[in-house]
């Protein structure tokens, strides 16, 4: 399927992230009254858009929603193929403008990218129910659509910021700073905007190994490329004779520098935990086997009998008099 950094992109290649000046009034919402069918789509977000324009269009309802690599017929009928159509896609997404605020709208993006069985019934859901209230139903948490929106956002929210804290690039012998992640939700699309703008003036990649695609960056724009292999791969760790020959020496002084500012004393497994789950610790170089002993900074001065105590004044001894 296709894969791009944007929800929808106008014809300049422009994202069309804000309202319009002046927002068309609502129109009365057209009544399912045909039976339901079973649709299928491509698979991209402007796809889904597609399906739900032709929901409208043929006043059915879905049964379902279906990606074709993974549609499941029935015995008496075959689900109703949707082919993608971005103009139409672009004029469904801005059309919502009318029946909701920007935040809710891209929350149905998120939800998109999180890859749940029934995102797609979901987000019609929303949708149709958004359409039809007349009013934002946003704050409407008693309606379970809403409410697991709401709690997907959440979810989203939290992956794009602990991916972004815990990439850990490695630089290769060509200048390229690579990286592999394996998120739970396809948080690629909101991380370009960090990465983008925070390693502006370096080449970089960070490829998802479970959704075989990923962002490369070339100092100029960011791209989504593709990865047509199915070999699995089963490491994060790129060949040894790929890397720059410093970075082993890098991965040693960043794990020094972790030792060193660690505090023994003050050592909370549970809160750590709580705030690096244990399933990021691949991506971390402090959290890899140490190839060197870790030995403490030895920068205290030791106690001399009879001798001042420590921090009981000043560090250098006392001339004796006369």
């Amino acid at each position: 399927m296709s894969r791009s950094l944007q929800p929808i992109r106008s014809r300049k290649g422009v994202p069309t992230t804000k309202a319009p000046a002046s927002v068309a009034p609502r129109r009365a919402v057209v009544q399912l009254t045909n039976p339901p069918l079973d649709y299928a789509y491509d698979g991209s977000f402007e796809g889904l858009l597609t399906v739900l324009f032709n929901v409208y269009d043929r006043k059915a309802a879905p049964n379902s929603i279906q990606p074709l690599g993974a549609v499941q017929g029935g015995l008496f009928a075959q689900p109703v193929q949707i082919d993608t159509h971005e103009a139409t896609a672009a004029r469904v997404w801005e059309g919502l403008l009318r029946h909701m605020d920007q935040e809710a709208r891209t929350r149905l993006f998120h939800t998109f990218l999180s890859e749940q069985p029934d995102r797609e019934l979901l987000i019609f859901r929303y949708a149709d129910l958004a359409m039809r209230a007349g009013r934002d139903i946003s704050d409407n948490y008693a309606d379970d659509n809403v409410r697991r929106i709401a709690g997907i956002a959440q979810q989203m929210y939290r992956e794009k910021h602990r991916m972004e804290a815990f990439v850990r690039f490695e630089k290769t012998s060509d200048g390229l700073f690579h990286a592999t992640i394996d998120p739970d939700f396809d948080v690629l699309p909101l991380i370009a905007p960090h990465f983008t703008k925070r390693y502006s003036d370096q080449r970089w990649l960070i490829f998802d190994r479970r959704r075989r695609y990923g962002l490369y960056y070339d100092l100029t724009r960011t791209d989504v490329v593709q990865f047509e292999t199915t070999t699995p791969q089963r490491t994060t760790d790129i060949s040894a004779t790929v890397l720059d020959e410093r970075e082993p020496l890098f991965k040693l002084l960043w794990q020094s520098y972790f030792d060193h500012v660690n505090i023994p004393e003050r050592k909370n497994m549970k809160l750590h935990r709580r705030h690096i789950p244990l399933r990021y610790w691949r991506y971390l170089s402090e959290k890899q086997p140490r190839e060197q002993r870790f030995e403490p900074i030895k920068n205290k001065r030791p106690v001399q009998p009879g001798g001042p105590a420590l921090g009981s004044g000043s560090s250098a001894p006392q001339e004796e008099k006369g």
